[in-house]
């Protein structure tokens, strides 16, 4: 049963059981995060506080609910050899997504013991339930994976990011110092001037001096040509990660397909990976007919040889 309930809750289960929690769970986080944006407004929350109110405390004993049974059934996910039941539960619990499921509800409980505290940093935090959602899409997952990847690039590009940051503000100061105190008085508020001019292009300070203007120009260049290498390594990870989804993928079909017979248990496996890596059916139908090919080749190569 525990093993069974993981399997729906994590996703990893490719039956309707799974897809209905999925969209529940999906449904409830997309209500609670639209009743925090619209609980901000004074005039909204003033005619439907005891709503928001109410909403909150049934989403939270949802979630806490999902977060009991999450730590209960991830027990299964060990054995005893392999550390029991609570090596499951503690690697959950200190996951990303664990976090976010405890940080998610813990402002509630914390208001309730402490209710005349001034507590609403907290409650905004229930914004991170928002991020229980990646959980059902690896896009955010494939983002972590790609930046992580290419840590090396990205450093590399950083590092180039920090240098012209740096340059571009103290000739900044140099050229517009003295004629603009107030915006370029010293180095560091000139640095400030540059994040804002290579993030956005235009620094919100109208220079005084055609040196300055220069500046200003080649400073908004360099912010385009971050973004391009930023967005070339970007790119460049996300099609590196999809092949090698599709590598493994292949490499288990292969598997599946080497005596001509697909076993329930292997049929279960490519499915859950499929889902998992988010093949599309015309995808798989590809790879399946690719290795066919092969095995074909690789078949008429052994009569002739």
């Amino acid at each position: 049963m525990k093993r069974r309930l993981m399997q729906i809750l994590d996703g990893s289960s490719p039956d309707i059981f799974s897809k209905i929690v999925e969209w529940m769970i999906t449904f409830v986080v997309l209500t609670n995060c639209a009743a925090v944006v619209f609980d901000s407004v004074p005039e909204i929350h003033a005619e439907y506080k005891e709503f928001f109110h109410e909403l909150e405390f049934w989403s939270v004993m949802f979630f806490t609910t999902e977060y009991i049974l999450r730590s209960w059934c991830y027990g299964a996910r060990y054995s005893k050899e392999e550390g029991g039941a609570w090596r499951g539960r503690k690697e959950y619990m200190f996951s990303f997504f664990g976090l976010v499921d405890f940080f998610a509800t813990a402002p509630f409980y914390v208001h309730f013991i402490f209710p005349y505290l001034d507590l609403r940093v907290l409650r905004v935090l229930r914004l991170l339930r928002i991020l229980k959602l990646s959980k059902y899409n690896t896009a955010l997952q494939d983002l972590f994976h790609a930046v992580a990847s290419e840590k090396k690039a990205f450093a590399s590009a950083l590092f180039l990011l920090v240098i012209a940051t740096i340059v571009s503000a103290s000739l900044m100061y140099f050229a517009e110092g003295h004629h603009q105190p107030d915006h370029f008085g010293s180095i560091p508020v000139c640095i400030y001037w540059s994040i804002i001019t290579i993030t956005s292009g235009y620094g919100n300070v109208e220079n005084l001096t055609l040196a300055g203007e220069i500046i200003a120009l080649i400073t908004g260049f360099l912010g385009v040509c971050m973004a391009a290498i930023m967005t070339g390594i970007v790119a460049s990870a996300f099609s590196n990660q999809m092949s090698r989804k599709k590598a493994a993928f292949g490499q288990q079909l292969r598997e599946a397909l080497a005596d001509g017979i697909v076993t329930e248990e292997e049929e279960q496996v490519l499915e859950r990976l499929k889902r998992q890596y988010r093949l599309s059916d015309d995808t798989v139908k590809s790879m399946m007919e690719e290795i066919r090919i092969e095995k074909e080749k690789a078949e008429a190569n052994q009569i002739t040889g």
